[in-house]
Order: C-alpha cells, then sequence, then structure tokens
C-alpha cells in the first residue's frame, strides 16, 4: 500500500480570505529547476510573470523561505504563493448567516457571488467573505452553488470535520430543497420525477443530456401559478404565465435543475445559458438573476447528532415583482439578491 503524503502546513497566510497556490513538484521528470516546472506549468500566466514572482521571492518552500529561480528541480517538493487577484467587481448584496455553531455555519448566498475561489472569482466569493466577515480563517465550503444561483450553503468550520460533512451530500444523506420561477404550461403533468444521463464537458458553457443510464434524478412540483403578470400578454412566460416550481435533487449533477427544466419546456427565468446560450453580461450587471433558489437544507449532522432543518427567507425576485424583475431593479436581498 502507498503511504499517503503528509502535505507541510502553509507557511503563507491567507490574503483577503483566500488561501495561498500550493503546488507540489512531480515525482518524476525532465526539468532541471522549479523554475523550468512552474514556467510549464503556469504557462498561461507568461513566462515574465513566473520571474517576476521569483525575483520578488513570493515563491516560498515550506519553511517560508524564498525559493531561488535556479534551485534544483526536486521530485516532490512543495511551493506555496499568492496568485495575483484579478480585478473584480464587488456583489454589492450581503451574504446573510444564518446558522453559526463551533462546527458549521450555513449562509444565505446571494445571486452572482461565487460560493469558493474560481477563474475570475476569488476575493469577491461567499468564501473568502465569510473567512474575513466572521474571523474564521479555516472555514471550508462542504458542497457549492452554482454563481448565478442564491441560497442556502453549508460551511465546515474545522478541517478535520470537513470530511463528515461533504459526505452528507457524497452519500446523498442531506435534503435539498429549491425553488424555480419559470414559465407555467398547463399541459404539462406534475408533480413528475425526471431522469436523464447529464455531462458536462471541461471547457464548454453547457451540460447536455444524452443516452445512458441516468446520473441526475429531480423531482418537480408545481406550487402555484399566475396568469399574465403585471397584466401583460407577452412576457417570458408566454402565454401561460408563470409559476413557482418546487425541486428537489436526488443527485447533484452541473446545472442539473436548469437542464432538466429547460428539456421540460420551462427554462428558468434570467438562465443565459438555458436553453440558449446568451450573450454574457458586462461586469457589474446585476439585473435580471437567474430564478434559482436553494430554499432547504435538512440532515442529522454526522458530529453532533442533532437534527438540522434550514431554510431560506429570501424571495424571488420575478415572483415578488415580475415588472420590477424584467425592468431590471432588483436591488435587495428581500427580492432575491
Amino acid at each position: 500500500m502507498r503511504r499517503k503524503t503528509r502535505i507541510p502546513p502553509s507557511p503563507l497566510p491567507q490574503r483577503h480570505g483566500v488561501d495561498p497556490v500550493r503546488v507540489r513538484l512531480p515525482a518524476v521528470g525532465a526539468w532541471g529547476t522549479v523554475r523550468a516546472h512552474l514556467v510549464e506549468r503556469l504557462s498561461g500566466a507568461g513566462a515574465g510573470v513566473v520571474d517576476g514572482m521569483f525575483d520578488a521571492g513570493r515563491i516560498v518552500g515550506a519553511d517560508g523561505r524564498p525559493v531561488a529561480a535556479d534551485a534544483p528541480f526536486v521530485p516532490g517538493m512543495f511551493v506555496w504563493f499568492h496568485r495575483d487577484l484579478p480585478d473584480e467587481v464587488p456583489v454589492p448584496f450581503p451574504v446573510q448567516v444564518v446558522h453559526r455553531d463551533e462546527h458549521i455555519v450555513v449562509a444565505d448566498k446571494p445571486h452572482f457571488l461565487a460560493t469558493t475561489p474560481r477563474g475570475g472569482h476569488v476575493a469577491e466569493t461567499a468564501l473568502a467573505r465569510l473567512r474575513r466577515e466572521l474571523d474564521l480563517p479555516e472555514l471550508a465550503a462542504a458542497h457549492r452553488l452554482d454563481r448565478l444561483t442564491a441560497g442556502l450553503v453549508l460551511f465546515t468550520v474545522r478541517p478535520e470535520e470537513r470530511g463528515a460533512y461533504q459526505s452528507l451530500f457524497r452519500d446523498r444523506r442531506i435534503r435539498k430543497e429549491y425553488e424555480a420561477v419559470a414559465p407555467y404550461d398547463p399541459a404539462l403533468t406534475l408533480p413528475r420525477t425526471v431522469r436523464s444521463r447529464i455531462v458536462k464537458e471541461r471547457g464548454v458553457l453547457t451540460a447536455r443530456e444524452v443516452a445512458g443510464e441516468p446520473n441526475a434524478v429531480s423531482r418537480v412540483e408545481l406550487v402555484e401559478h399566475r396568469e399574465h403578470p403585471g397584466g401583460h400578454r407577452e412576457h417570458p412566460g408566454g402565454p401561460g404565465g408563470l409559476a413557482r416550481y418546487r425541486l428537489t435533487p436526488a443527485t447533484g449533477q452541473t446545472h442539473q435543475l436548469r437542464v432538466h427544466l429547460s428539456a421540460l419546456g420551462v427554462p428558468i427565468l434570467g438562465d443565459p445559458l438555458y436553453p440558449d446560450v446568451t450573450a454574457p453580461v458586462p461586469a457589474g450587471d446585476f439585473r435580471r438573476p437567474l430564478q434559482l433558489l436553494a430554499r432547504s437544507l435538512e440532515f442529522t449532522d454526522p458530529v453532533t447528532g442533532a437534527e438540522h432543518r434550514f431554510r431560506s427567507g429570501r424571495v424571488l425576485a420575478a415572483w415578488a415583482s415580475y415588472d420590477r424583475w424584467a425592468a431590471g431593479g432588483c436591488d435587495g436581498p428581500s427580492v432575491g439578491q
């Protein structure tokens, strides 16, 4: 049995609630120096950026000391550095804490805010914000919500307990309930359970349904519907009006609920990907948020044994005031922001 490699603690502190990048050099390779490997590995940044980091002493070893650019390549060696933070437009809506104890934090995330650092969203994420606001540098996400989806996210306080809470999602021992606003189709028979196989390819914006063994299961129920909100006969809801749906996913495929509702002919309002990919909106455009909300989480705490049921207090904007949502006038957390 292969022994698990012990990962040294980071010699660098967090910056703006964001962890430093940790890189482990491969066990085998033809690179002569640490620099040669990092230039190849971080090719997207460019050799000049990597050289600048070496020159500034920003790349350090386990002892916290700067690594020289000509330091020999050592298989399995760890190095750390802080990435250059991208210019981010602040998401002007708060992350509301629903519950906090010594083991977990349950937060009500607004639309447009990523859950964890990724791509161009780093410091402006729910995780980084909460680490700063709650002074919990070891806070970690037990799961993720799409950036455009609002609602409840479970975070763990203690690193040694994170796996126990992540297993709730992996082993399907947590009940998640979502809410969506989408067109109303009187011909659509509900409730129903949708089963399909969904694949999401790296580098492709959208997921898609393919033939094969189902890996995505969603329960779809109609909560209520309205005809012609705001008195308009023509609107994204179509001639049948709008409906509020309760969605209960049994699995967690990427974009699963968005794909399933679109396939049923009732795509979620504000969805820029389904059924059609629309042009990207400018940074800082927080109008017409996706009308999808992670409404509730229910589970038995794997550490304390307590029974938890948490519920978001948000109201989806298109349901509260369709005309205001359509005009892009949503500006507060009480209406889905």
